[in-house]
């Protein structure tokens, strides 16, 4: 049995505190660099700068333990498909989720969607990355 839709989604808002607190922190770093001004849009390095903070926060997790804080939080580990005893992804395979996953969100969440239409409850970036969710009360030795 593979965790569902709301519990994905439970640890994915509690991610997303934590990684908007990061990107604060993030702009707090980056600030004095424009000499203490917002950001405009036509600067298209802070955009990429706070998505690559998005991608460290979850590719160091995912390849170091496959669990980010909120993952850890409602007990779910990311695994790759084929080797479930393992723990974590490879960063390779963390690229490639994190980039679909953008795209599940870039198409109004539709790649979430597909959960609910899926037996083993994967989201597009599951399929795409060959990883899943699996429940984890305890890191395996």
């Amino acid at each position: 049995m593979y965790p569902g839709f709301w519990r994905r989604m439970a640890a994915i808002f509690y991610d997303s505190l934590l990684l908007l607190a990061a990107c604060f922190l993030a702009t707090a770093l980056a600030l004095p660099l424009n000499h203490g001004e917002a950001f405009s849009s036509d600067q298209y390095a802070y955009p990429v700068y706070l998505l690559s903070v998005c991608f460290v926060y979850f590719g160091w997790f995912w390849s170091h333990g496959g669990q980010t804080p909120g993952m850890k939080a409602w007990k779910l580990q990311v695994v790759p498909e084929h080797y479930p005893d393992h723990v974590g992804l490879g960063w390779k395979q963390a690229s490639v989720r994190f980039l679909t996953a953008l795209l599940s969100w870039g198409l109004f969440g539709l790649g979430f969607v597909l959960m609910l239409f899926d037996a083993d409850n994967r989201a597009l970036h599951d399929r795409m990355s060959g990883s899943r969710i699996v429940f984890r009360l305890s890191n395996p030795a």
